[in-house]
């Protein structure tokens, strides 16, 4: 089977969704919203265009209502060359992704023109990661009581630390960053005071 060429993962994170529950895309821009988003986010027009794509290249399908009405929501599940292509991306050999977060080179930037300012973006950044540590460690005690072991449970269980994880390292950093340019913007003030 050909691989299908729908760009990167956002087909495979609908499909995903749809294996798990067959849903409208109402529904899926919920669960992104929700779940799904907390890795890898969509709009809701990108959501319905993928939608679109992954059912004219017979991945996925309408199901069949018992009253067809105007308006009425259209539920999409998961066809037999969908659950193929999904398995077929899951074995798929990736390199890992270069992180490209502008915080990092505003940072270089400030080791050329100096770090004013900078400590209160800092600030800002490490109280966003510290709400969205709690958010994750809130969802873990919500959906993932000891009792829940099952297999697909303990895989999702995985992907829910591996955000732990790297909310844990970017607090970690910030807080050091914060330390070294809280330090550089002190010099900076003391150094104008004493040329004014």
């Amino acid at each position: 089977m050909r691989p299908y060429d729908g760009g990167m993962s956002l087909p495979h994170a609908i499909l995903t969704a749809l294996l798990e529950k067959p849903s409208s895309g109402l529904e899926l821009t919920r669960r992104f919203d929700r779940s799904i988003g907390y890795f890898w986010s969509a709009t809701h027009q990108q959501i319905y265009r993928e939608l679109g794509k992954l059912e004219e290249a017979g991945l996925i399908r309408v199901l069949p209502s018992a009253q067809p009405a105007r308006g009425q929501k259209k539920e999409f599940e998961v066809l037999a060359a969908g659950r193929a292509e999904l398995r077929r991306w899951v074995g798929e050999s990736q390199d890992p992704k270069q992180i490209r977060d502008p915080l990092l080179l505003r940072l270089r930037a400030a080791g050329v023109v100096g770090p004013q300012g900078l400590g209160a973006e800092l600030r800002r950044h490490l109280e966003l990661h510290r709400r969205q540590l709690a958010e994750y460690e809130a969802i873990e005690e919500r959906d993932f009581p000891p009792a829940r072991n099952a297999p697909e449970d303990r895989l999702r269980r995985l992907v829910l630390h591996g955000g732990t994880a790297l909310e844990s390292f970017w607090l970690h950093w910030l807080e050091e960053a914060l330390t070294e340019v809280e330090a550089l913007e002190a010099a900076e003030a003391a150094g104008t005071r004493e040329t004014a």
